[in-house]
């Protein structure tokens, strides 16, 4: 089996046919397709009955990264992939793909992917750099989840999961602990997937400026998680968190400009 492909779901119904039809028309590799749904009140079930390739696991969860954990589990295939419900694969990139994962020595590799609309219009390309772990951890991850390939041997296989109690960056500190711990990523300069922006991805939704209370507490849960990586995989110098703060500040810019840098390479 070529890959597994984990699809976490609760209620997005509304763009899981664009997702499930992505994987179901992929050619020229064998696959499994594993969806997890928490117990969706929409029309996703009814949705996921139209695609005989898909296994439909509906039992409740503790979140979206406890969903992908159950798929990491339960994996078969060389390599290992989770693409979520509102996403979708490019067309014929899975068969691309293969092609260079059979030629790499990489634990981790990760492509391109382009913005969408909730309509599944083009808004921008991405293009991605290599591998950093000064830019990924103090700049932002940016490594696409749903353009990431696990290899199941050396990942997977070894008990890696993501941490349950993170529920915005848990791609980047999983992706933090793997680089800590040795593993290898690399980027291939393909065009994978489809990350559909709607107003409600989970990265995404806390971010805008406000001066409500709920807003701004929902975003400090969320900004403190990409604070826990850079104090557990970075590095602090002050136990003042003033000063720790002000050199994350520094660093940050630091890395943008070698991001910048990287992405000319």
């Amino acid at each position: 089996m070529d890959f597994t492909i984990i699809t976490p779901n609760l209620n997005y119904g509304r763009f899981l046919n664009d997702c499930l039809a992505s994987v179901a028309w992929q050619t020229g590799v064998t696959l499994e397709h594993l969806l997890f749904d928490a117990g969706s009140v929409d029309e996703s079930a009814e949705v996921a009955a139209r695609f005989p390739h898909l296994m439909w696991i509906q039992e409740p969860d503790r979140g979206m990264s406890d969903a992908i954990n159950k798929g990491f589990d339960r994996a078969t295939g060389d390599w290992v992939i989770w693409l979520n419900a509102d996403d979708r694969f490019k067309p014929g990139a899975l068969a691309v793909m293969l092609e260079a994962l059979k030629q790499s020595d990489a634990d981790i590799v990760y492509g391109d992917y382009d913005f969408i609309n909730e309509a599944g219009a083009l808004i921008r390309r991405m293009k991605v750099p290599g591998w950093s772990a000064f830019v990924h951890i103090y700049h932002h991850c940016y490594v696409p989840s749903t353009a990431a390939f696990y290899r199941r041997s050396s990942v997977i296989s070894e008990g890696h999961r993501l941490r349950r109690d993170f529920r915005y960056v848990m791609d980047g500190e999983f992706y933090a602990r793997l680089d800590s711990i040795g593993k290898k990523f690399q980027h291939v300069p393909l065009s994978v997937a489809d990350f559909r922006m709607h107003g409600n991805n989970a990265s995404q939704r806390h971010l805008e400026k406000s001066t409500d209370m709920d807003v701004i507490l929902a975003a400090e849960h969320q900004h403190v998680e990409s604070r826990a990586i850079r104090r557990a995989y970075g590095v602090t110098h002050f136990k003042d968190p003033y000063l720790v703060g002000l050199v994350d500040g520094v660093l940050s810019v630091t890395a943008r400009v070698v991001k910048a840098v990287l992405k000319l390479i």
